[in-house]
């Protein structure tokens, strides 16, 4: 059974950082694009970032730019999201997603979904 859980949730301060982990199981993701989508109460789920299998190609929202970093670590099958210099309005749920190709993940064609962790940032 295919699972994504992510990790590294919580409260911050507006200006902190926080780090997500998501860790895959159940199959091997080689050649998949991984990637980040946040849902804040109220609003749709929307795209943050995705990254390429090879780490070589990256995506990012244009709300995040500068402040959020993606990475990998395929041999663990997991995508981390460096968070810093965070805002208010970044508190939502924070979905990790895996599709076949970046395009896709981008559109929210996405193969499988985690359950979620959840963002707060205080002002």
């Amino acid at each position: 059974q295919v699972q994504l859980v992510e990790s590294g949730g919580g409260l911050a301060q507006a200006g902190g950082s926080l780090r997500l982990s998501c860790a895959a199981s159940g199959r091997t993701f080689s050649g998949y694009a991984m990637g980040w989508f946040r849902q804040a109460p109220g609003k749709e789920r929307e795209f943050v970032v995705a990254i390429s299998w090879t780490g070589g190609r990256t995506s990012y929202a244009e709300a995040v730019k500068g402040r959020f970093t993606v990475s990998r670590g395929n041999a663990e099958n997991t995508v981390y999201l460096q968070m810093n210099s965070l805002k208010p309005e970044d508190t939502a749920v924070y979905y990790c997603a895996v599709s076949p190709m970046i395009a896709h993940l981008q559109a929210g064609r996405c193969d499988y979904w985690g359950q979620g962790t959840q963002v707060t940032v205080s002002s």
